[in-house]
């Protein structure tokens, strides 16, 4: 049975999508970008600035779900532009310190509101 998972303390989806769906003890969480749920607007500031919104999104579906970052096993990372891998890497290790999930990174032509960054994760319970 699939549960789908709301918090009002990350943004609303912008389309026909979920932030995240719940099925036995796995938890999907949709592709997050850098937006503000307070306001519901792009954050400003560069890739730093941006990664940390969207983990701190990402952060507050989990929770809402009864789970973690400690509990995310793959993450799927979209930059606009890979010269902002350094700078994206550096706030990432910092909330995936101890036993960090694999990863998927590639560079896209466009994002959702023209943002720098996207990421999805697939968690457990």
């Amino acid at each position: 049975m699939k549960e789908i998972i709301y918090s009002e303390k990350a943004p609303k989806p912008i389309g026909p999508y979920s932030q995240a769906v719940k099925i036995n003890n796995s938890i999907f969480v949709s592709g997050q970008i850098p937006i503000d749920p307070k306001t519901n607007n792009v954050i400003s500031g560069g890739i730093k600035e941006q990664t940390t919104q969207v983990l701190e999104n990402i952060k507050a579906i989990l929770e809402a779900a009864g789970s973690s970052l400690d509990k995310v096993v793959m993450s799927f990372v979209y930059l606009k532009n890979m010269n902002d891998f350094q700078g994206f890497n550096e706030v990432y290790s910092n909330y995936f310190k101890d036993s960090p999930p694999a990863r998927v990174t590639v560079e896209v032509s466009k994002l959702p509101k023209d943002v720098l960054i996207e990421i999805a994760v697939v968690a457990g319970v």
